[in-house]
Parts: structure tokens; C-alpha cells; sequence
């Protein structure tokens, strides 16, 4: 079934664009082969999380906003058994069944999931203390979580360049870069939704290219482009984008000319609660002192 995305409430703000957003990756899926290293690199280190995990998932939803990258091939990982793909648009549904519905509204009844899966899609959503408490409830108890995003430090580069450009240029400078959640804040996220034994870490990737305008020009081709709901609706100026370019290489350069991009990517990972589960211990019931465990002598 087909589901319109919510509109936010007067009292939530409106960052993003989602409409911009699933126009820029329909024009993506052209020549999306031709960009989509980065989300193939970040779903294979997803993947490689799951495999350590020992345990049946007899259902599983891909809530990427390509599902068909994430999990290609016959033989499904990491004890999976039926994947779903929860997508926005049935140009970008992929091969296998899909139920067509935002991010930010998932139309899944109550504990009737085993895995949940995101690659690369959290960082484009309004509400994400609303959508990660969604993907808790969707889960059976002990049901995994597991997800990819980029985090605050990506493209710091490019940010810096096209702000200052921007100012020099026109006086101005408007939204252009996604604003991104940190590292310590989806920590706090997973436990606000209810996750327990939640975990939160990043990896650092760094991309290089022949300049920056190349990119840019990755960026739209992986339908990672301006969809700030504050966004200026006219093209950005030559320039300003060249004097982006200069600075960039003026800056982040190195010896054979070619220039550097930030990525961070946050993984996260959680388990909807489970009276199965290992549970912290009474306080006050230990029997043994900490002096005693760590050899100190009593005072």
C-alpha cells in the first residue's frame, strides 16, 4: 500500500524536504551505479556487524533508501529469512517485496519484526527521536536494530568552503549542507527510544577527488543533494562555486593535487527489551567490596 509522508505538526520543526529528497533519488537511479560506492562500502560494514550476530531473523525490513543495494543476492546474511524493503517510492523498490511508506511513518504493527536494517537514510529525517521510537515498537521482543548514518563531521570541507564563498561572494549565506547529528546524540536517541544494550559508534572515511566540483557531482549522483526545506530555489552561482572550488583546493589539497572529503559514519545498534535479556543487579546487593576486587587495602 501506498502511504502519503506525514506532515510534521506546527510545534515540529521542518528541516528537511522529503518530496525534494525522493525527486533527487528518482533522478539518481539514472546512473546511481556510477555513484553508489559509498553506500555499497557503509551496507557491507552494516552486513559485516550482522554476521556476528548468532541468531535467526526469520523477518526483517530494509529501510534504506535504496533496499536493493543492501541486500543483493540469494542467499540472505546473518540468519535472515524474509526481508521486506520499507521505500518511498516504487521506482527505488528493487526486486523484493516492498510496502511503499516514509521513513517517518512506518505502517508496521507492533512487535512484528526480528531485524530492522538502515543504510543511509536516518540523516534526512525530520523527527529522529519520533522515528527510531517507530523502529523499537515495530520490533518483537529481543528484535535487532541496526543502521549506518552520517554523522556532523561529514563534508566539514565542503561546508566550511561554501559558506565563506558564499559570504564573499553575495554578502550572504544561505543553507546548503544537511545539518547532522553527532556521535553523542544518537547515543542518547537510542536510549530516549527505548533500546536497551544500545551502542553507538563511527568510522572515519575520507574520499578523494580531482576537485571539488567532482564532488559535487558524486553527491547528486548518489541523491545526496541540497534538500534543506530552507534550501534557495535558485541554482547557486558559478562564482560562488568556483570560488568554493579554490578554496578547497587551497586548503585541503594534497601533494599530487587531488582533495580530500570527510565522511563519518555513525553506526547504531539496539535491541527492543526482553525479559531474556541480561539485566543490571540490584543495587546494594553486591557481596564483595571494590577495594577487595581491585586489591586495594581498607582504610
Amino acid at each position: 500500500m501506498e502511504q502519503e509522508p506525514v506532515k510534521p505538526s506546527d510545534s515540529q520543526m521542518l528541516v528537511f524536504d522529503r518530496r525534494q529528497l525522493g525527486r533527487q533519488r528518482r533522478r539518481a537511479l539514472t546512473r546511481f551505479d556510477r555513484h553508489d560506492f559509498l553506500l555499497r562500502e557503509l551496507g557491507d560494514r552494516l552486513i559485516d556487524r550482522l554476521s556476528d550476530v548468532r541468531r535467526r531473523f526469520p523477518l526483517a525490513v530494509d529501510l534504506s533508501p535504496f533496499p536493493g543495494r543492501l541486500l543483493e543476492g540469494n542467499s540472505l546474511p546473518g540468519g535472515i529469512e524474509t526481508v521486506i524493503a520499507a521505500v518511498g517510492d516504487p521506482a527505488l523498490c528493487g526486486v523484493r517485496p516492498a510496502v511503499i511508506c516514509d521513513l517517518e511513518a512506518l505502517p508496521f504493527h507492533p512487535g512484528s519484526l526480528d531485524l530492522a536494517l538502515s543504510c543511509m537514510g536516518l540523516h534526512w529525517v525530520n523527527d529522529l527521536p519520533g522515528a527510531l521510537l517507530q523502529i523499537r515498537q515495530a520490533l518483537r521482543p529481543d528484535g535487532l536494530f541496526l543502521g549506518v548514518m552520517l554523522g556532523g563531521e561529514t563534508l566539514t570541507e565542503l561546508r566550511q568552503c561554501l559558506m565563506e564563498a558564499e559570504l564573499a561572494e553575495t554578502g550572504g549565506a544561505s543553507p546548503r549542507v544537511a545539518p547532522m547529528a553527532g556521535l553523542r546524540d544518537m547515543a542518547g536517541l537510542l536510549q530516549r527510544a527505548g533500546f536497551t544494550l544500545p551502542v553507538a559508534d563511527c568510522e572515519t572515511i575520507t574520499l578523494t577527488y580531482s576537485d571539488a566540483f567532482a564532488l559535487m557531482r558524486d553527491l547528486r549522483g548518489m541523491g545526496e543533494g541540497n534538500a534543506l526545506a530552507a534550501r534557495r530555489r535558485n541554482p547557486t552561482g558559478r562564482r560562488v562555486l568556483a570560488h568554493a572550488a579554490a578554496l578547497y583546493q587551497q586548503r585541503h589539497a594534497a601533494a599530487d593535487g587531488r582533495i580530500g572529503a570527510t565522511i563519518q559514519a555513525i553506526f547504531l545498534t539496539g535491541w527492543a527489551p526482553d525479559i531474556s535479556q541480561q539485566q543490571p543487579a540490584r543495587r546494594g546487593s553486591g557481596r564483595i567490596s571494590l577495594g577487595s576486587a581491585i586489591g586495594a587495602s581498607d582504610q
